[in-house]
């Protein structure tokens, strides 16, 4: 039985009865059935709405040696006299080797405020506390204020319009900008998405691609039996794709392969590769579309890597039925025929099945443009294009980039970014406009 029916927003007597709930000692569950609501939602309106109440430090330090260590020069600063622990122009707890936290974290889980804590009368440390009443009239003053347009002085607005519009300019996406200035911005990103509808900010809605960039869907058509037939996809479907990862690969091994041409002539071709678990994609520029330029880049990384590491980086991949993956033998088997990855096909016109890669092509035609042909560009252009994409910010990475999530202890992959010369670009210099291979 389905007993979260209930939509809309929350009002005062919602609240009065969370709050009663949260006293009882009643869980999110009890409550939420008791308001036709989800428990997330009763745990996202007390998280949200919660009165934090700082605590009564000695000092308002909340080190458990403050009122017994005597201290100078922890920050480095050698003509500074003052006790470090009674100098207000530095934290001495951000450089204090001894620094020993006494607060107290209860509330970082269920229920997520101090409200049915026993010693909360006589508990002297930082607490959160859900009052309806006080809940109740934040909400309502929000609600207020987000309708009253903008409400950042003249001063903020121009350097947060400077700063959006110089890196924008650039061929950064917002969510990149907003995930490594967020400190720095007075608003939330939706809000930046707002003000440049409402033409608040030097850029318009044409400035960013993915506003104006996406086409209407087509119906798509059903292939034919004879296409999904062939002889090279024999024991290698989708369908045996789904089924091996149940019984011999993780999500974390999946390798997603694609090629991206320029124009429609015979000339160099783009192979692309991307890893499932961070988003980091590999670009290979390839003399032609051909079967065997697929196959010297497997060559190639399988010499860099050795063999070892090659099938422990790539021990499956997930590709299209494009002619040049139909190869399949040479591909999957080494000179001396043994196995080096396993290689499997997406179902005809499915592309969405390796949404991951079909996603990230966006990045590369953001510096190299549909209809432009690839025979200009080298090897090293593509390395250079190929860092800036990964050093871009996204916030379905929990706004990192995806050389940020590759840890020191993958050695793996380490050597792999030493072959193929990769490495972090600094957030404010990721350029992805057709202008940066001018700029080397």
């Amino acid at each position: 039985m389905n007993y979260y029916k209930k939509d809309g927003q929350m009002n005062l007597s919602d609240r009065i009865a969370i709050e009663t709930g949260i006293s009882s000692k009643e869980s999110f569950k009890m409550i939420g059935k008791l308001l036709d609501r989800h428990p997330s939602t009763i745990a996202h309106e007390i998280k949200e709405n919660r009165t934090f109440i700082s605590g009564n430090y000695f000092l308002r330090k909340d080190c458990r040696f403050v009122r017994q260590h005597v201290q100078h020069h922890i920050c480095g600063d050698q003509d500074c006299e003052e006790n470090c622990c009674r100098c207000r122009s530095v934290d001495c707890q951000k450089y204090c080797p001894k620094y020993v936290s006494r607060a107290c974290h209860k509330f970082d889980k269920p229920p997520y405020v101090c409200n049915n804590c026993a010693e909360k009368k006589l508990c002297s440390k930082d607490k959160y506390i859900y009052s309806a009443k006080h809940a109740d009239a934040a909400v309502t003053r929000r609600r207020s204020e987000s309708r009253q347009g903008v409400r950042l002085s003249g001063e903020k607005k121009s350097e947060m319009d400077e700063l959006i519009t110089k890196l924008v300019k650039k061929g950064q996406p917002l969510t990149h900008i907003y995930a490594e200035h967020q400190n720095e911005m007075p608003v939330c990103l939706r809000t930046v998405y707002n003000y440049i509808d409402d033409g608040e900010l030097t850029i318009k809605n044409i400035d960013l691609r993915r506003k104006t960039g996406y086409k209407q869907r087509g119906k798509g058509h059903q292939p034919s039996l004879g296409f999904a037939n062939l002889e090279f996809r024999q024991c290698r479907t989708y369908a045996d794709f789904e089924y091996a990862m149940k019984i011999k690969f993780t999500e974390d091994e999946v390798v997603e392969m694609d090629t991206v041409k320029g124009v429609r002539e015979q000339g160099k071709r783009l192979l692309t590769m991307i890893f499932r678990k961070n988003n980091v994609m590999l670009l290979f520029l390839m003399p032609d579309g051909k079967a065997e330029s697929v196959k010297r880049v497997f060559d190639y990384l399988e010499a860099g890597l050795g063999m070892d590491v090659f099938r422990r980086l790539f021990p499956v991949i997930l590709t299209d039925n494009g002619s040049e993956f139909k190869k399949v033998d040479e591909l999957e088997l080494t000179e001396e025929l043994e196995y080096r990855t396993s290689i499997y096909y997406c179902d005809p016109m499915a592309s969405w099945q390796k949404g991951c890669i079909e996603k990230n092509h966006e990045f590369i035609r953001y510096a190299i443009p549909k209809k432009r042909s690839l025979n200009p560009y080298t090897q090293e252009d593509l390395t250079l294009l190929m860092n800036h994409i990964n050093s871009v910010k996204r916030p379905g990475l929990g706004n990192k980039c995806p050389y940020e999530l590759v840890d020191e202890e993958e050695t793996d992959f380490l050597e792999l970014m030493k072959l193929l010369k990769m490495h972090l670009i600094p957030p404010d210099e990721v350029h992805l406009m057709p202008d940066l291979f001018f700029q080397k």
